[in-house]
């Protein structure tokens, strides 16, 4: 339907014994996730760089950048982002400066120079020593190695980590808005229930620390808010521009300004996730902090669970791209009319930011189309929930029906 948006190439030497592993924990990640499969088909390809054309331990296939054509005639990818698996045998091949290998990891590494705005490079060392003054260690000395962190394996795995620290550097290669680094907003309550003691502090003090471990950059407003700074502004501001951890406690669907910054978060279209961390139970609820994914934190032996946290911020950074991924997408759409979008929601609709997207689309189109067709990524909405939202909009001054629907319902009707 549109070109793709990007391409991950995955490469590696056919005798380094990890590297198929390692290629399929990736190519599994993107490809049969269910994050990225929201997104218009095609929107996201893995390709795999070990072999090459049926020569012993010749290069590799070429990788097209995305300044050249793709085989057959195909457009290239929008973003390039390029995962060298380094191991002693990649490092062996390359040490000959005249070999195929050299040639070929060279090659990547100037193309990334001349094109750093749509071209990444995101290497990853299994084998201790292979960059260690060696040629292949030179070609990549300019880059971030990706899961070459320290972590604890009793909470996270290996895999986990090098996931997302691919993703996240690739959201931030791809994303259109401007940024050095996600950040995580710690959207929290200070107010505890009578049965939760000191939970709600443990929890934030847990997931600060995780954050501490990653990649990510955090938010939390007893430590970032300035003195003298407008507080409320900020907050706002920061709601509706950085990706946002809900930690939803007993008392949070209650409060104010909880309830408020989700709101932001929704209706800016920011990647949010609701870590679910009820204890006793809540009141009433509150039909704002649904609609979103959620993950599940509990206690087991009074402790929370520091393999939940990272489980929900490896969702939130896998949200992220996904959003920047769906960005990147609108804009393509922009040079294909037939498709019709009026509004490309980067979630499902729900009530809340249906009803905001109603009045700014009339403010814009005072005679509006005869039918206006809302996409957004899978999974579709359920029956009930899209005749509910549907009715809502024939309450409303919009005289036009509305079609909801997402990539995958689309390609079935041919549109």
């Amino acid at each position: 339907m549109l070109p793709p948006i990007l391409e991950i190439f995955i490469v590696w030497h056919p005798d380094d014994a990890s590297g198929d592993e390692l290629a399929k924990i990736i190519f599994d990640h993107f490809m049969h996730g269910p994050t990225f499969s929201g997104v218009i088909g095609g929107g996201i390809q893995v390709s795999l760089r070990s072999s090459g054309w049926g020569v012993d331990n010749d290069a590799p296939r070429p990788i097209y950048s995305t300044q050249t054509d793709a085989p057959n005639g195909l457009r290239p990818a929008q973003f390039v982002a390029i995962v060298p698996l380094i191991g002693t045998e990649m490092a062996a091949a390359v040490e000959d400066t005249n070999s195929a290998w050299h040639r070929f990891l060279t090659s990547v590494q100037q193309v990334q120079t001349q094109t750093p705005e749509t071209y990444g490079i995101f290497p990853y060392l299994f084998s201790k020593g292979a960059n260690n003054k060696t040629t292949l260690g030179q070609i990549f000395r300019e880059y971030q190695y990706i899961a070459s962190g320290n972590h604890d394996a009793t909470v996270e795995s290996n895999s986990s980590m090098l996931c997302r620290d691919l993703t996240q550097g690739i959201a931030q290669l791809v994303s259109p808005d401007e940024m050095d680094r996600l950040t995580a907003f710690i959207s929290h309550t200070k107010h505890h229930s009578v049965d939760e003691n000191d939970d709600v502090d443990e929890l934030i003090e847990l997931v600060r620390r995780v954050i501490g471990n990653t990649r990510l950059n955090e938010f939390f407003d007893a430590s970032d808010l300035q003195p003298g700074s407008d507080w409320e502004a900020e907050l706002r501001a920061r709601s509706g521009t950085s990706a946002m951890l809900a930690l939803r406690t007993d008392l949070y669907s209650s409060r104010e300004w909880c309830q408020r910054e989700v709101a932001i978060a929704k209706v800016s279209g920011m990647p949010l996730i609701m870590v679910d961390a009820i204890g006793s139970g809540e009141e009433r609820g509150s039909f704002l902090m649904d609609h979103v994914p959620r993950v599940a934190v509990r206690k087991i032996e009074n402790q929370w669970q520091e393999k939940d946290v990272y489980r929900a911020l490896n969702l939130l950074v896998d949200e992220c791209l996904k959003r920047a991924l769906w960005m990147r997408q609108k804009e393509l759409a922009q040079d294909r009319p037939e498709l019709d979008v009026a509004w490309w929601a980067p979630h499902a609709p729900e009530l809340l930011t249906l009803f905001i997207w109603i009045k700014d689309y009339l403010l814009s189109n005072p005679m509006p189309n005869e039918g206006i067709r809302i996409l957004h990524p899978d999974p579709p909405l359920g029956p009930e929930e899209r005749e509910v939202l549907i009715n809502y909009a024939r309450s409303t001054e919009l005289t036009s029906e509305i079609d909801i629907m997402t990539p995958r319902q689309l390609a079935t009707r041919g549109g």
